[in-house]
């Protein structure tokens, strides 16, 4: 198992990449390159849900999957794009070492949770905006195969988890332009990555109709 943290800025140690991947060495030599899982713990963008993280990754290891766990900027700098730019980044280093990682470089995913589940839509949708670039990028090269939206915050509009949208807008009573501007589901169009949602009906902290209206924007 090659287990690292990547620091991903040079101004904030908490951005990071924890990695879970099975290497390919000894009598292993033959394995094949893997998909990748890319987790994005939820946390209202205020704290790093734990229970979201290492065991997500274990979960998909065990599948098959070589995985990574982002923790993402949080807080006072949880306003957009800033995380949007972690995802990016941490795409990005993936990729230029895929094979390192033994890594399908064409299959790389992000899996996010409630606020987490926000940003890794956002990485889906967004990822082509120059918002979500940082200096040196190829064009497309922070664009994930697909997405994961679990319970996610997939919408700011009216059923919204109002805590999350704050921490995305940098707002406490954002506007409506403010809102729609970074809630995934007022943007699906032809350069959106496909996804696959699940949700629980009695989730009493992100509205279940998160999900569907993302699903009937989709």
């Amino acid at each position: 198992m090659l287990c690292e943290t990547i620091f991903l800025r040079e101004d904030d140690s908490d951005v990071r990449l924890e990695t879970y991947v099975s290497k390919k060495s000894g009598d292993m030599w033959w394995t094949p390159p893997r998909d990748c899982m890319l987790i994005l713990p939820g946390g209202a963008y205020y704290f790093l849900a734990e229970r979201e993280a290492e065991p997500a990754a274990k979960a998909f290891l065990a599948e098959g999957f070589n995985c990574f766990v982002l923790y993402y900027s949080l807080g006072e700098k949880a306003r957009f794009p800033r995380p949007l730019q972690d995802v990016s980044l941490a795409i990005a280093h993936i990729k230029r070492n895929a094979e390192k990682y033994n890594i399908n470089p064409d299959r790389i995913f992000v899996c996010g949770f409630s606020a987490g589940g926000h940003l890794a839509a956002s990485a889906g949708l967004f990822w082509n905006r120059p918002e979500a670039a940082f200096e040196g990028m190829e064009a497309g090269e922070n664009r994930p195969a697909g997405m994961v939206l679990s319970y996610g915050v997939v919408t700011l509009g009216e059923h919204t988890h109002l805590e999350s949208c704050r921490y995305v807008t940098g707002k406490e009573e954002p506007t409506q332009e403010e809102r729609e501007y970074w809630s995934p589901d007022k943007h699906i169009g032809p350069d959106t990555v496909p996804a696959f949602l699940w949700h629980t009906q009695k989730d009493d902290c992100v509205d279940v109709r998160n999900a569907l209206e993302m699903t009937n924007a989709l």
